[in-house]
């Protein structure tokens, strides 16, 4: 598996009252929401590199305002179709 680092002035995981392990494992969890709100990895590649479950992956997918449900609108039509 390969690394990635990224460097950041001390400053900032104190200025969000978090300790260095906490900020850097939110940090990597938000990447991961990130892109896969984007498309660009699945739900599993997302949480593999969150390095959490995949299930745990998509229910904290919407505190980061990522949906984890994307549909079109023929299908959100179909769904409320009854509805009216």
């Amino acid at each position: 598996m390969r690394t990635i680092q990224i460097k950041y002035p001390e400053s900032i995981p104190a200025a969000l009252n978090l300790s260095p392990e906490s900020f850097e494992e939110e940090a990597r969890l938000m990447l991961a929401v990130k892109l896969f709100e984007l498309g660009r990895l699945s739900s599993g590649q997302a949480a593999d590199l969150a390095g959490v479950p995949r299930v745990a992956f998509l229910l904290t997918c919407h505190q980061y305002g990522a949906s984890t449900v994307q549909w079109d609108d023929e299908e959100i039509k179909a769904e409320f179709e009854e509805l009216y």
